[in-house]
């Protein structure tokens, strides 16, 4: 990717802004502001911050790139493998190819056009593979690189691709074709030949019928000058390469799926569509001579066995010891219609049947020779699912599966949020995995992985980074992320909490999601502590400790009564009426806006003060790892369900846990398990709002999109394209991409992301408690059509509403639409306030404060941001009885747009970590750790000294970026970072030692600005949010990391650090390594002499522009690809790069040099002997006469 260097101008940019301004607003597409602003004059008593901080960060530090994609491929089509390098290719539905080998040895490389991948096949040993795509092109990708890259491509133009073969060592690929012709590409020029074998060349003359398209392509194992075509209708030809001829024809009435060849070429078996195999003799091709049903019913009258599904795949692979293995997908019976997907194993009498868990998308059968004409002796299947990679091993009787070392599991649930965390303390890994390892499965093959090609090295980059994905069946994974591999390490089921729902009790329930309740909303992980905190769909908070130890235990539970009261709002009617022309088909909406489900009525009694899931009372066994401490359920109130949690954080030094919703916001004391705040956000404020919401006067619709404030949303910056699209935890890994139909789009909110009336987003505030209907929501109740159903249940954990970008025109009044945050609806409708972000820090509550104390930082869906102080008893001691008090300072610090994230600077420009408790083990069996005092680290190692007089507090919010100075509360810094867009994550981060403020926004830009300064330093167009699924999954950590979840089932890693970026092709895998073909047995004399052994032809002579002439110019187009300029490219990412491409040419070089010492030495000999031979001729007849001969 091209490297943007913004530094001179950004700094031209910061210098010549004006003192008192705000930054300018960006243009339509930027996504940054004008210029960062910094009044003049002294910021407190500090000076002037930029006089006395020096910051190191420049744009030179930033560049991003993508690093590396883990998990299984999605929507997996192809799969191939070279038995020689020992590495495995995936081919997609979305144009991708995954190419595995030795774990470490991952490498993604995607089509351009993002076609189907519709076959692979590699260049067995040569480093080289040939994809085809459903756009009828041929690719030949270059593995010997680190980053493969396409070096030719043939694009089909009037004929579509549906098979194609590559003879071993041949540089000839056959290609057949929909309309059943067979073309010869040449591999090495990607140039086809002129010569075609054609569909009415290759059949009988007296059929008169079409056979259908080419579904297999072979050569015999015996004469390489053969050729087997097999067509759909049942006809399979034995073609004579030579001659131009067919040598024989065979005819079935049943569809053929797949071919597969005996290696000794005198027998090939045929999968049918009726689920029958076929086995035929070349001697006798007017009838197969053995046909079987493996699955049919014998019929008691001696009929032909019932036919069965039909058999997609077949492989017929020989053994020198024993009886060959004939496996195949496919072909159950029809009446057991619930079975599962299987792979059949048919091995001398015995059959096994191994049921799959997903439908089989291929398999292939593992090797010990690469010649198709030897004993094959299959020591394994790979068999690829849809959603899974199995390999099974054939060498043991009851075929047990491989261990997978890939991490292709990370959607068993789907990801439903994540976190990263870079550089993290070095004992966690290890201590993770010796919990994780514990809970190993057991019955695997005892053999090593047999993909283990490529070669991977650590490379340079040594900090631990451990990556935690949460998941809708509450399932919780830590994985060991370092040196750019993925490994996990440890799974925690958050679920075992909670009493499991009896079936039957249906909707006498108080839950308020009726699939995947336990689904993982947000994470808080303090790695120091190792306190780990999972905020839950079902509106709870569960607190884990850790321990090394089994404990049986309760669990303890709080429940919280957060619910802001709105009997007092005065509503006017007219703010109900939604911004969109048809307001009578916005009904549903309406109603799953205020809330009113129908869940009340049809119970008969109110609930109240009833949590939406029941935590178990008895004693319960929690295994070593992470073990519950406390579960905090929010509960329903006066016949209202609990909202769902936007906001989390956690403090083990505190031994506080705070989390807020689109209601208020709760402090929980998780040593006393105590509640010490439940407060709606109107009261935190004490007697002044600062919104000073009296009741308004009724707008039009139109001033809705026009006011400035509500700019949020992904429809507001792209004015004329907008479209709603749902997605739910459940449809992120749907195969199927399905368009929303109109009536369930009607059922959507257009103002809000929902579920059934309940907060979804994040930070979504515009839920209301919706205890009463307006009447004009009664009076479009009414209007509603006879055929149209109310509003139901949303059938997912989180139904999420987005707006994105489509090619529809739509005028920018009636596209008004919310993503994550506030809405002036909300405040007019009853001044929701929505907590979007907490914090505990030591901080300067108050102005006039002379020292650093205990603070909860709270931000808001408005921009509001409130400091709460912390009053914690004075001695450890007292902290397990004194209470701890909470109370507003007072301090009120505004932004534009929902607050986001915060962050703390000391004097000196570093970044100061919240205070925490050093790891102890809470269930240790030494006596003497539960009397020994707590240890408690008050601010980080870098600035133990004194934190000087004042402190930075760095805030983020959607729109745009403050850097306060603490305790006077000067804004020293601001940054409007976009205007027409909004934030979907900002983290401050550190990077070379230095810090700053990384930043995601919904346009798709990535940026970076300088802390405090807030220099803009890196801003690119990197990613458009085409999916509620990147928005969700989106993070950065420190040393320049970030991910997201790319597909339902894949991880992408990126880097936005140029050192990163420099040292990436060292950390990389090889693909290709130099390795020795194996030699081709030495046949006996007499097989060789009575035709057992394969023929070989020249094949450059029959295929060759001499013979055959040039092909049509308009049946495919040559396309050069940019492999060598790419791989040149890819692989200067360093000295070292250079080095290895220098040493694998040397390598080649050298084997090149060393044929042809051998080959000189072999003719050296030969002429010796020759010499020799000569001499003792001449000598024989030196003395006579010609006539004596």
């Amino acid at each position: 990717m091209k490297k943007f260097n913004f530094r001179k101008v950004l700094d031209g940019l910061t210098a010549s802004s004006p003192g008192g301004s705000s930054g300018g607003g960006s243009g339509g597409g930027s996504g940054v502001g004008g210029g960062s602003v910094h009044p003049g004059g002294t910021a407190g008593a500090a000076g002037t911050p930029r006089d006395e901080i020096q910051e190191t960060l420049t744009s030179d530090y930033f560049q991003i790139c993508k690093t590396v994609r883990h998990g299984f491929p999605y929507l997996p089509t192809a799969l191939a493998f070279d038995p020689v390098q020992k590495i495995l290719a995936i081919g997609t539905r979305t144009g991708a190819i995954r190419i595995l080998g030795r774990p470490g040895v991952d490498c993604y490389c995607q089509h351009e056009s993002g076609a189907a991948v519709l076959q692979l096949q590699f260049l067995i040993n040569e480093g080289a593979l040939v994809s085809a795509s459903a756009d009828d092109a041929l690719h030949l990708w270059n593995l010997r690189q680190k980053r493969p890259a396409i070096l030719h491509s043939l694009k089909f133009n009037r004929e579509r691709i549906t098979y194609c073969h590559l003879p071993f060592q041949s540089k000839w690929l056959y290609v057949g074709t929909e309309r059943g012709n067979t073309h010869i590409v040449n591999i090495e020029s990607f140039i086809l030949s002129g010569y075609v074998i054609m569909w009415n060349k290759a059949i009988e003359l007296s059929t008169k019928t079409h056979p259908g398209p080419v579904v297999h392509l072979s050569d015999s194992p015996r004469d390489e000058g053969k050729l087997l075509i097999g067509y759909e209708n049942g006809t399979v030809v034995f073609w004579d390469l030579r001659s131009k001829r067919a040598d024989l024809r065979a005819y079935y009435d049943e569809a053929i799926h797949s071919v597969a060849w005996h290696h000794e070429g005198k027998q090939f078996m045929c999968s049918h569509s009726d689920g029958s195999l076929t086995l035929w003799n070349l001697k006798s091709p007017n009838r197969p001579f053995q046909t079987t049903i493996p699955h049919g019913k014998i019929q008691r009258d001696g009929k032909k066995p019932e036919s069965c599904k039909p058999i997609l795949k077949v492989e017929y692979k020989t053994c020198k010891n024993s009886e060959p293995f004939v496996i195949f997908s496919g072909g159950l019976s029809y009446d057991k219609a619930c079975r599962r997907p299987s792979l059949t194993i048919m091995h001398g009498k015995a059959i096994t049947v191994l049921e799959m868990d997903h439908p089989i998308v291929d398999f292939l059968t593992l090797c010990e020779t690469p010649y198709p004409n030897e004993f094959q002796e299959p020591y394994a299947v790979v068999v690829l699912l849809e959603k899974d990679l199995i390999v099974v091993d054939l060498t043991q009787s009851n075929f047990p599966i491989f261990e997978n070392p890939y991490p292709i599991d990370i959607h068993e649930s789907p990801v439903t949020c994540t976190e990263y965390f870079a550089d993290c303390p070095p004992d966690l890994i290890p201590v993770l995995y010796s919990v994780g390892a514990k809970h190993k499965k057991q019955g695997y093959s005892n053999k090593e992985w047999p993909i283990s090609g490529g070669a991977w090295n650590l490379g340079a980059q040594t900090y631990p980074e451990i990556i935690i994905t949460g998941h809708a069946d509450g399932s919780v994974k830590f994985w060991d992320a370092s040196a750019i591999t993925l490994q996990m390490l440890y799974k925690l089921k958050t679920s075992k909490v909670f009493e499991k729902q009896k079936l039957g009790e249906g909707k006498a329930t108080a839950e308020i999601v009726e699939e995947d309740p336990f689904a993982v909303q947000m994470m808080y992980w303090c790695p120091e502590s190792r306190i780990f905190c999972v905020a839950g769909v079902s509106a709870y908070v569960v607190v884990y400790r850790f321990s090394k130890h089994e404990v049986n235990t309760e669990i303890a539970s709080l429940e919280v009564r957060l619910q802001y009261e709105v009997e007092d709002i005065i509503t006017p009617e007219p703010e109900i009426i939604p911004p969109f022309p048809d307001a009578s088909s916005q009904l549903p909406s309406l109603k799953s806006l205020s809330g009113s489900t129908n869940t009340v009525a049809c119970e008969g009694t109110m609930k109240d003060s009833i949590p939406c899931l029941s935590v178990k009372t008895r004693p319960v066994r929690m295994p070593p790892g992470y073990q519950a401490d406390l579960v905090i359920q929010l509960v329903w109130v006066d016949g209202e369900p609990p909202q769902q949690i936007t906001s989390l954080a956690v403090n083990s030094a505190y031994g506080l846990v705070a989390f807020g919703n689109c209601n208020g916001l709760a402090v929980v004391d998780f040593m006393q398990k105590t509640v010490l705040l439940s407060m709606g956000t109107l009261d935190l404020y004490g007697s002044s709002d600062p919104y000073q919401r009296q009741p308004r006067s009724p707008r039009k619709s139109k001033q809705f999109a026009a006011d400035n404030f509500c700019m949020r949303g992904l429809s507001n910056f792209y004015p004329d394209l907008t479209k709603r699209i749902r997605t739910s935890y459940q449809s992120l890994t749907e195969l199927s991409d399905s368009p929303v139909s109109l009536e369930l789009e009607r059922c959507k909110s257009p103002t809000s992301d929902h579920v059934n009336g309940h907060c979804t987003s994040p930070t979504s505030q515009s839920c209301s408690s919706g205890k009463r209907l307006s009447s004009a929501d009664v009076s479009k109740a009414n209007r509603r059509g006879p055929g149209r159903p109310p509003f139901r249940k949303a059938q997912s954990a989180a139904c999420m509403e987005i707006s994105l970008p489509v090619t529809t025109e739509e005028n920018r009044e009636n596209s008004f639409s919310r993503s994550r945050s506030s809405s002036v609806s909300s405040i007019d409708r009853d001044s929701k306030e929505a907590i979007t972000a907490l914090y505990f820090m030591e901080s300067f509550a108050r102005k006039n404060d002379s020292a650093v104390s205990p603070c909860l930082w709270v931000g808001t869906g408005l921009g509001m941001v409130l400091i709460l102080s912390l009053n914690l008893p004075a001695s450890d001691d007292l902290r397990q009885s004194e209470p701890v008090m909470v109370s507003p300072s007072g301090t009120v610090l505004t932004l534009k747009g929902a607050v986001l994230t915060f962050a703390c600077l000391d004097c000196m420009g570093t970044l100061t970590h919240p205070p925490y408790e050093v790891w102890r083990d809470p269930h240790s069996a030494d006596d003497g750790e539960k009397t020994r005092k707590r240890k408690l680290v008050m601010h980080s190692p870098s600035s133990s000294q004194d934190m000087g007089d004042h402190q930075f507090a760095v805030i983020c919010s959607e729109k745009q970026a403050k850097v306060f100075s603490l305790p006077s509360q000067t804004c020293l810094y601001v940054h409007n970072i976009t205007e027409t867009s909004f934030l979907l994550r900002a983290d401050v981060v550190t990077l070379c030692n230095s810090v700053c403020l990384a930043c995601f926004c919904a346009n798709g830009h990535i940026m970076t600005l300088s802390l405090p300064s807030l220099r803009p330093l890196l801003d690119i167009n990197y990613l458009p949010v085409t999916d509620m699924r990147i928005a969700r999954t989106f993070c950065f950590a420190n040393e320049g990391q970030a991910l997201y979840l790319s597909s339902p089932t894949e991880i992408q890693r990126l880097t936005y650090s140029q050192e990163m970026c420099d040292n990436l092709q060292d950390m990389l895998g090889d693909l290709f390594t130099p390795v020795e073909t194996p030699e081709a047995q030495n046949r006996g004399f007499l097989k060789g002499l009575f035709g057992g052994s394969g023929q070989a032809v020249d094949r450059e002579e029959l295929f060759g522009e001499a013979t055959a002439g040039k092909a049509s110019r308009s049946l495919a187009q040559h396309i050069p690809g940019s492999g060598g300029i790419e791989g040149v490219r890819g692989a200067a990412g360093g000295v070292i790069g250079d080095l290895t491409r220098a040493r694998i040419a040397l390598d080649e070089r050298g084997q090149k040099l060393g044929e042809l010492d051998e080959r000189t030495a072999s003719m050296m000999a030969s002429a010796e002997a020759f010499s020799k031979h000569a001499h003792e001729v001449m000598l024989k007849y030196k003395d006579k006469k010609w006539y004596q001969f």
